[in-house]
């Protein structure tokens, strides 16, 4: 037969509503008690009942993480954050990839619907507010990481996209760089941001992007290196090259210093790179690459802690929105020499 909570508690001598509130992780049960109550569950191999909770706390003590490329670095960290938290809070979490499908993303969605999660974290493809809409139907408290949407009131936690383009356009002028190119993202509000970020950085200088150096590339996140050296290529076969690029991210830059690296350009001498994601590679590259932190582990945490106070809330919140300050890592691929 099953290890029940009432056996635990009878063995102990304490309620059931203690044992219970150490499984929850409680603040109000001293350590001696709770040191007492694990003991004696590690020693009977007590597994809780997660689906009989769930019918009594209407919790699944669950919370699902909706992005667009599981391969990505950056949401790899994000992912790894926020599970340092909430697996402290005796959480787990679903992990889903949309491939950048808003239609797969959608499909993600009703998935995790359909399992009770108690929270939502999406990095959303989607064109649409609809889909929110749904959940909030469903009353399921749901945070938006990475991406926004001008008009939605949502929780949102991110970083400062605009800051983000703006530093890494100013670095690259800082370096001696005259000619500064940009390889931008899709069209959502991460690569929206750090496209005026650069114009406006370019602008307060008295300068402008000369013609043909903005480039977007042809794929998304999940192949950014060959996106990168597609879009470099471009900007190599202009009359008027760049000798400065500043990259939507991480992967694209990689793509685009492999681009300089075969038309045999030298990196930062004559063109120089920075990305943005400060990926754990960064350091290890033939030239290493010059990048903007997004804090994407400290995303993960700060959107854990408010996913967990809005599941616990019991009264509706106004929507919050955080936006993490970015921070420039200089390397090689900037480092100009005199």
């Amino acid at each position: 037969m099953p290890v029940r909570l009432k056996d635990i508690a009878r063995d102990l001598g304490v309620s059931v509503v203690t044992v219970s509130k150490v499984l929850r992780n409680h603040t109000d049960i001293s350590e001696e008690t709770r040191a007492r109550v694990l003991k004696r569950m590690q020693e009977l191999n007590y597994r809780p009942n997660l689906a009989a909770r769930a019918l009594v706390t209407g919790r699944s003590c669950t919370m699902g993480l909706i992005v667009p490329d599981l391969v990505h670095p950056f949401f790899a960290e994000v992912a790894k954050g926020l599970s340092s938290v909430l697996r402290k809070k005796g959480y787990s979490l679903f992990i889903a990839s949309s491939e950048e499908d808003h239609e797969l993303e959608q499909q993600e969605i009703d998935q995790m619907l359909a399992r009770r999660v108690d929270a939502l974290v999406i990095a959303s493809t989607q064109w649409t507010v609809e889909s929110f809409r749904r959940i909030e139907e469903q009353q399921i408290p749901y945070v938006l990481i990475d991406r926004q949407f001008p008009g939605l009131a949502a929780n949102f936690i991110g970083v400062d996209d605009i800051a983000v383009g703006r530093m890494a356009t100013e670095h690259l002028l800082d370096q001696g760089c005259a000619h500064i190119a940009h390889i931008r993202g899709p069209e959502v509000s991460t690569a929206l941001g750090r496209l005026e970020g650069y114009r406006g950085a370019l602008a307060r200088r008295g300068l402008s992007p000369a013609p043909g150096h903005i480039v977007m590339g042809r794929t998304g996140d999940d192949s950014g290196d060959v996106s990168g050296r597609e879009a470099m290529q471009k900007l190599l076969a202009l009359k008027h090259r760049p000798d400065g690029v500043f990259c939507y991210n991480d992967p694209v830059a990689l793509g685009a210093m492999k681009a300089i690296f075969d038309a045999g350009l030298r990196v930062p001498e004559d063109i120089a790179v920075i990305g943005c994601g400060n990926l754990n590679y960064d350091e290890l590259l033939r030239v290493p690459l010059s990048s903007i932190d997004q804090q994407s582990h400290a995303i993960g945490e700060k959107t854990a802690t408010l996913a967990l106070a809005l599941v616990e809330s019991k009264a509706p919140q106004r929507p919050r929105s955080l936006m993490v300050e970015p921070s420039i890592v200089v390397r090689g691929s900037t480092q100009r020499r005199a």
